[in-house]
């Protein structure tokens, strides 16, 4: 379990480089990874949002990278173009550590996946 540890903590740093290089801000954290994949996968580009967006805009994220190991399935898109995603498979009940572990997983997934980028 520590090397699996390890080698996602070197993934998840070749992330936020790779994010600092192609935005030229490197993201804080969890949160501000998930908050790019939530405007990404809205489609709109980079603009302000009020509060609730962002907000929205992270459940997206969520959404959209645990869908890649099937907790979730979009459903469609609102009449704004906001999409929508349905819970189809539960989520093991994790403390915050492994609940972290799991999404940083997935988001490193997500971004080999839908951008080709390799880690």
């Amino acid at each position: 379990m520590f090397k699996r540890d390890l080698e996602l903590d070197r993934q998840w740093q070749e992330l936020l480089n790779a994010l600092e290089t192609s935005l030229g801000k490197k993201p804080k954290d969890l949160n501000g990874v998930l908050f790019i994949i939530g405007v990404q996968e809205l489609g709109r580009g980079a603009r302000n949002f009020s509060k609730e967006e962002k907000q929205d805009l992270m459940h997206i994220a969520i959404c959209k990278v645990l869908s890649l190991a099937g907790y979730y399935v979009l459903e469609g898109t609102d009449v704004e173009g906001w999409p929508h995603w349905k819970l189809v498979k539960k989520l093991p009940h994790f403390d915050l550590i492994e609940q972290e572990k799991l999404l940083k997983m997935h988001v490193v997934e997500y971004f080999e996946k839908e951008q080709g980028w390799t880690f």
